[in-house]
């Protein structure tokens, strides 16, 4: 793992997306997958495959098709369901062990697919059918636009079973929106840094229809940096979050938009905790960090991300040892 790295991972993620969405403009991706609106379907997965999977998973619920995202080392793996099936294994360097033996499970009981970053990699020889994320090599060696790219893919799954074809201009749409913040990092980054990076650690709040992106960049803040970081829903931090917020110095980084909000600010008011938000402002946020078509929702969950990612990999660099001269 490397910190220069993976910022040059990052700072490919506008080009990275947008060619992603002028692919599939020009070949649908899961075109050789046998899935139809009726079928149920099963994400595997783990670590940050896992995050975007619940969210991809909970996107189908909500309109009408059945599917569920499951930790793929997870003993209580469900059944094949009874007529159309299919399980979608997703691995970005394809050879996460748990991943590999759920997927041993289904093998021949029902369609399966791979969805990974690495061709011929070990998901791959066991499942029936492929789905590239092309992400491309993430050479720090962080799963980062891959993240990303699972998503994207899981957009245009839903495109595929519901016959649409909204993923490719959201696709270019959040391209420019991680332009915007690359291009503004001097502006937002090192206040946010102050703020968000306490002694207490950093607490990354979301909507549930977005919770991968505070998943997904606490992930980003333990796994380069190795900074303590955590994820919560908006509306169940008053249940589980609120409590730190009396005994440390609780610092969050709030991405906006959900309904439940109100109750959380008036939390943060009262017991004089610090907070960040990713997204339009509300009130008490010291350091908002806003984008290019935030009102979008869908290039919110792919491109918010970006944010959390750019603040571990300048706190990673900052601690990395100085090579002798």
């Amino acid at each position: 793992m490397n910190p220069e790295l993976f910022l040059a991972d990052l700072e490919r993620t506008p080009e990275s997306l947008a060619g992603l969405g002028a692919r599939a403009r020009e070949r649908e991706p899961w075109a050789g997958v046998p899935v139809s609106p009726s079928a149920s379907i099963v994400l595997l997965g783990m670590g940050s495959s896992h995050y975007a999977n619940l969210v991809a998973a909970a996107r189908l619920r909500a309109r009408g098709i059945r599917a569920v995202a499951e930790l793929a080392s997870s003993d209580l793996l469900p059944e094949p369901p009874s007529g159309e099936g299919i399980v979608v294994a997703v691995s970005a360097g394809g050879g996460s062990t748990e991943t590999l033996s759920a997927l041993e499970r289904y093998a021949g009981r029902l369609p399966t697919v791979a969805l990974t970053n690495v061709a011929g990699s070990a998901v791959t020889q066991l499942a029936d059918v492929t789905v590239h994320m092309e992400a491309g090599e993430e050479a720090g060696g962080v799963a980062c636009r891959s993240f990303q790219h699972t998503l994207a893919m899981h957009l245009l799954l839903e495109d595929a079973l519901l016959d649409q074809e909204l993923a490719p201009g959201l696709l270019d749409r959040a391209a420019t929106a991680c332009a915007d913040l690359l291009e503004r990092r001097g502006e937002w980054l090192p206040p946010l840094a102050e703020l968000a990076l306490g002694p207490d650690g950093t607490h990354l709040v979301a909507p549930a229809r977005r919770l991968s992106s505070a998943q997904q960049g606490a992930l980003m803040l333990r796994e380069g940096p190795r900074l303590m970081a955590t994820g919560c829903e908006t509306g169940d931090w008053s249940h589980v979050d609120v409590y730190l917020t009396k005994t440390t110095d609780y610092r969050m980084l709030l991405f906006t938009g959900s309904r439940w909000e109100p109750e959380l600010l008036r939390w943060v008011a009262e017991r004089g905790s610090r907070m960040g938000c990713v997204g339009p402002g509300v009130p008490g946020a010291e350091v908002v960090v806003d984008f290019r078509h935030s009102a979008d929702d869908g290039v919110r969950l792919l491109a918010e991300v970006l944010v959390p990612s750019l603040l571990a990999a300048d706190a990673w660099l900052k601690s990395a040892p100085t090579p002798p001269s």
